[in-house]
């Protein structure tokens, strides 16, 4: 699993899909949820990128 902003968010896909050789999968993170950092960048995470 991968949490990533909006501007990482296709670095991560593209990540998914070197690792593990199959579809990613997209779930957009709660508005409530606390306070996750991208790891591409620190900035607030809006995504998780994972791959099942």
């Amino acid at each position: 699993m991968i949490y990533c902003c909006e501007e990482h968010v296709g670095e991560a896909l593209d990540t998914i899909v070197e690792q593990y050789e199959t579809f990613p999968v997209l779930n957009k993170l709660d508005v409530d949820n606390l306070f996750t950092s991208c790891e591409y960048c620190q900035s607030r995470a809006i995504y998780i990128v994972a791959n099942k």
